[in-house]
């Protein structure tokens, strides 16, 4: 089996990002890897082929919501799908990233299964 999609998980968390490296790599998932906003957004820019993101809200130098917030005023990433990850809900955060335009919200930890769901129906077609 070929590879799916290239993916990018942006997370302070070393632990977190190896994660969903092995998760996402056994599902056939290409998965690049970024430290915290300002090193996703540079991913973003570098790594032509990124068809979703992954990305923490809660980080240093430049967190999630702020990141996305960049991605939607890029033309050639304005629709690409972010789903953000965080380690509560926190509900007026959740509200910002949607009016921000993520595509979705996943609490850590994170199912392995419920990963590979979202990730597969927001990278189809």
């Amino acid at each position: 089996m070929g590879i799916k999609s290239r993916i990018l998980i942006v997370d302070d968390s070393a632990a977190i990002r190896q994660q969903v490296l092995i998760v996402l790599s056994e599902a056939g998932y290409d998965v690049v890897q970024a430290f915290d906003g300002v090193d996703g957004v540079a991913s973003i820019a570098t790594n032509y082929g990124i068809k979703l993101v992954l990305c923490d809200v809660d980080m240093p130098r430049m967190g999630g919501l702020e990141l996305l917030q960049q991605v939607r005023q890029q033309p050639r990433t304005a629709a690409l799908p972010v789903v953000m990850l965080a380690a509560e809900a926190e509900q007026q955060a959740v509200q910002r990233a949607k009016e921000n335009g993520a595509q979705g919200w996943m609490i850590k930890p994170f199912r392995p299964e419920a990963l590979v769901a979202t990730v597969e129906k927001l990278t189809q077609g």
